[in-house]
């Protein structure tokens, strides 16, 4: 960093030559000495010209010899004039400029490169060694890293070290605050938000009962179904309620997502295996466990027809340019105060429309999150380019204002793109 400012000091030295030399030389001029020179240049060319027209008979004697005497005189009166003390010329406005160039060059160069530079670019890059999980077991590295997050606080990458090694170390608010910058910094990453959760139940209780947790939770589902960390959480925050459908549900999705020689296998079956025996004990839970043996979900078995919607979706076709066939269509209904989870989805393609939908508690996502269970929700059409029920810039959508479950005959048109 020396060297750099050094070498920043002889670049500035040179520039402030460049500006200040020429104004500095044009003041420091000796302008007596030129304005005398061109005065006697002015009387020897008078003196020529009377010569000359002496020559030509445009002058008598007479007349050539008073011009003569009078151009005599004048040169006296100069070289009195010379011979006079020199004065204090006044104050030259160049080198005036000159000073103060010299001076705000240097300050005005170092403020803006304070502002708009990086102090940091030429510094030695620290070198802080991780595991191969991004892992810090050293506390002085642990240290570094720290600071310099507080100095690069936008480097997802340090963030992600600093969270893993939180955990690690078993300094779970910690690892909070750095998941907290880190799903900031990284927001459609599944797996960031997951770990999220995990960090937030350790560091409150190590309970996943918590409000929070459920929601990172849903987050990280909403952005990846299939997500391993989220479903194994899912589920285990459906055990500790005794919501043992949706732990089976759970588990079982994420046991489709191993590897047949996984480890994890036994241990997830053996959690199915013990949720299984659980439900059964309850009222109605070996209708449920059969269910659920069938393939089909024990929240889709009973759909509370008076909160269900229908409706029409119909695309504009101001906007017909902008989807093609196999586009996917959601229409789907969330709380409109509360919970951002959708409460029902229901799935299509851009060819199908217009169509006519139907959104029920058969459709939740959740079975606590249910369309029976709000009083106001909004329901949206909305064109995904992703893929995903989770808006994205550049999605086409359409809603409804607040409404009650059980409206029958909506009209939504996709007619606008989410910015």
């Amino acid at each position: 960093m020396i060297l750099f400012w050094t070498l920043c000091a002889a670049l500035l030295l040179v520039a402030a030559l460049f500006v200040v030399l020429p104004l500095w030389s044009k003041a420091s001029s000796d302008n007596d000495v030129l304005r005398d020179a061109a005065n006697l240049g002015i009387l020897r060319d008078q003196a020529t010209e009377l010569e000359v027209d002496l020559r030509n008979g445009l002058l008598t004697q007479d007349a050539y010899e008073q011009g003569k005497s009078e151009l005599q005189s004048r040169l006296i009166e100069e070289v009195k004039i010379t011979e006079q003390p020199a004065t204090r010329s006044p104050r030259n406005p160049a080198k005036v400029l000159a000073i103060v160039l010299a001076m705000m060059l240097p300050v005005f160069s170092v403020l803006v490169y304070l502002a708009v530079g990086n102090t940091d670019a030429l510094s030695p890059q620290e070198v802080i060694v991780a595991d191969a999980d991004g892992v810090i077991h050293s506390e002085e590295a642990l240290q570094r890293l720290e600071k310099k997050v507080k100095r690069l606080a936008k480097n997802p990458t340090d963030w992600w070290m600093l969270a893993r090694s939180y955990t690690e170390l078993k300094r779970f608010p910690e690892a909070v605050t750095a998941y907290e910058h880190l799903v900031v910094l990284v927001p459609n990453e599944a797996q960031l938000w997951a770990n999220y959760a995990d960090v937030y139940a350790m560091a409150h209780g190590q309970t996943l009962q918590n409000d929070e947790v459920a929601k990172l939770l849903n987050k990280a589902l909403e952005l990846n179904a299939n997500n391993t960390t989220a479903l194994a959480l899912s589920g285990s925050a459906a055990m500790e309620r005794g919501d043992y459908a949706t732990a089976i549900t759970r588990w079982q999705t994420l046991m489709d997502q191993l590897e047949p020689n996984s480890p994890d296998i036994q241990v997830y079956r053996g959690g199915i295996k013990q949720a299984s025996v659980l439900l059964a004990a309850q009222p109605g839970g070996k209708e449920k466990l059969a269910q659920l043996s069938s393939g089909k979900a024990p929240e889709k078995a009973a759909a509370n027809s008076d909160a269900a919607i229908t409706g029409n979706v119909s695309l504009s076709p101001a906007l017909a340019g902008k989807v093609s066939p196999t586009d996917t269509v959601f229409i789907l209904a969330r709380a409109a105060q509360g919970p951002k989870m959708p409460l029902a989805v229901l799935r299509k393609q851009v060819k199908d429309l217009p169509l006519k939908f139907t959104l029920d508690d058969s459709m939740a996502m959740q079975p606590q999150l249910k369309l029976s269970g709000f009083e106001q929700v909004v329901v949206v059409a909305r064109v995904s380019k992703s893929g995903t029920p989770m808006a994205q810039p550049g999605d086409l959508q359409g809603l409804t204002g607040t409404i009650k479950p059980g409206v029958k005959g909506l009209n939504i048109v996709i007619d606008s793109v989410m910015p």
